[in-house]
């Protein structure tokens, strides 16, 4: 391989590493136009092993945004990520592939009458499964899959 092929790389790991913090970064922050800006326009997001929904980008955000309501405090903790980029020929190509795993707490919502806060964590844990594309506009989400593996509530 040419180092000019060796950078390529690189610099793909690196947009597509921001592309997946970004993703974590939209959720928690209840941002859901960067969210919807992750995606191409027939990107896809799969939440049924955590008992949501799966379709379309756009439909998957209006309902987080609904659901994370439930859970004003969250913090989506991403590792262990394996990325898989298209070979072309013995160049970088246009597509790509992260199975990441994930942490995920969250505090539920709710306080007792003096404002204290009452209600319990909850954590959820699993892998991710995002797939991505080179677009114009740089590395773009097509889809992505959470493979929830386990949760737990505490008081």
């Amino acid at each position: 391989m040419t180092q000019r092929v060796d950078l390529a790389r690189v610099m793909d790991r690196m947009a597509i590493d921001a592309v997946v913090t970004g993703y974590a970064l939209a959720v928690d922050d209840g941002d859901w136009v960067a969210y919807r800006a992750l995606f191409t326009p027939a990107g896809r997001a799969d939440y049924t092993s955590a008992g949501g929904i799966e379709g379309p980008a756009g439909e998957v955000a209006a309902w987080l945004a609904q659901t994370m309501e439930l859970f004003p405090v969250r913090q989506h903790l991403i590792c262990n990520r394996l990325v898989e980029l298209e070979d072309d020929a013995g160049g970088p190509g246009d597509r790509a592939r992260v199975r990441a795993d994930f942490v995920n707490p969250m505090r539920l919502a709710g306080t007792d009458h003096d404002g204290s806060v009452t209600s319990p964590n909850f954590v959820a844990a699993g892998r991710y499964s995002f797939a991505l594309a080179r677009t114009p506009d740089g590395w773009r989400l097509t889809g992505v899959t959470v493979h929830e593996k386990w949760r737990h509530m505490s008081a």
